[in-house]
């Protein structure tokens, strides 16, 4: 499960509305006919239009600055693993959606009018998409970049000889370009993987468009607040404030598990992850007390996602941190960013 929060971006990409971002979560629906399209949905509505959710996301802004988001984006992408025990994908995923929703708010410490936040205190719009396509960062495009970059130089090279501005034998330069195609470490269907290119397989994630205010458009609810969980005490009352990240992570597995009765390995689970990049001694010293059925599976779950592994497991433990420890430091900023979860 890969799960990122995020708040309206402001300036050059997206203005005071949220109209481009909805438009861009239409993109999948251009061109289809209307009985085939995936339209937006809420707690209680399908069928949604996108012009419905420009309207109730930027009529309900009130008291908010210039600069500040006036929504956030929630991205769910279940794994292969997790989207294998969907029978019906978009209906179980707008199933697993409003759940998912009710855990969000249960995250944030405020209050309404004395009252804990329900699911009916915010305004969202949810979307599921069909596709996916690979992006820069991911490690497919970054490990075959050696190779897009020789191909782009022949290319390059071609050309010239072309405008006869260089000497040179351009079917060799072709032959080493389809020589550098099929080297290449990552394929798809026999071609090159690349930036854009499509993934193959069930891609299917889900878009939440939530209102950073609630509602009645009365009360802020920032899910990207730099308070955890705390008191503060405004006109002399003591007031709750913050989201709790960690717990909506860890409530979004569980909520997933309890409605697919999906059994989650330890690789995959938000505290194995959080715990590889905060505490990787701890994080390895739980992997080697799995059972060995349940440590085959991590590991296979390991390199699925990028994380650093070494290729033969050593017998000792502390063989085995030494080792980790040098891939550690060289990897693991770039491991977590494909990893399952957004930390």
């Amino acid at each position: 499960m890969y799960i990122t929060i995020t708040a309206q971006k402001l300036g050059k990409n997206y203005g005071q509305s949220s109209a481009d971002f909805v438009q861009y979560l239409e993109k999948e629906n251009q061109g289809l006919e209307q009985e085939n399209m995936e339209h937006f949905f809420n707690q209680y509505g399908d069928e949604i239009s996108a012009e419905e959710v420009v309207r109730e996301i930027d009529g309900n802004t009130a008291k908010l600055k210039k600069k500040e988001p006036k929504f956030y984006s929630i991205t769910v992408s279940p794994s292969k693993y997790e989207l294998g025990k969907l029978e019906n994908s978009s209906e179980d995923l707008k199933r697993y959606t409003r759940e998912l929703m009710k855990d969000y708010v249960k995250c944030f410490n405020r209050e309404i009018n004395g009252r804990a936040i329900t699911v009916d205190d915010i305004k969202y719009f949810a979307k599921i998409e069909h596709q996916r396509t690979f992006k820069g960062t991911d490690r497919q495009v970054r490990e075959n970049q050696p190779y897009a970059t020789k191909i782009l130089q022949f290319k390059h090279d071609i050309r010239k000889i072309e405008r006869g501005e260089a000497n040179g034998n351009i079917e060799r330069f072709k032959l080493k370009i389809g020589k550098l195609e099929r080297e290449a470490p990552h394929q798809q269907n026999g071609i090159r993987i690349v930036q854009g290119m499509k993934k193959a397989g069930n891609q299917r994630h889900i878009h939440v468009i939530v209102s950073r205010k609630d509602a009645s458009n009365s009360v802020s609810l920032s899910p990207g607040s730099k308070y955890k969980s705390s008191e503060v005490e405004m006109h002399g009352k003591k007031v709750g404030r913050g989201f709790d990240r960690d717990q909506f992570f860890e409530r979004a597995e569980k909520t997933f598990d309890k409605t697919f009765e999906y059994k989650r390995n330890f690789a995959e689970t938000y505290k194995a992850r959080k715990d590889f990049v905060k505490n990787p001694n701890l994080y390895f010293a739980a992997l080697m007390k799995l059972p060995t059925n349940e440590k085959a599976i991590a590991f296979k779950l390991m390199h699925k996602t990028g994380i650093p592994i070494i290729p033969n497991i050593p017998t000792s433990q502390a063989q085995l941190a030494l080792r980790i420890f040098k891939r550690l430091r060289q990897g693991v900023d770039v491991a977590i960013k494909s990893s399952s979860i957004g930390i």
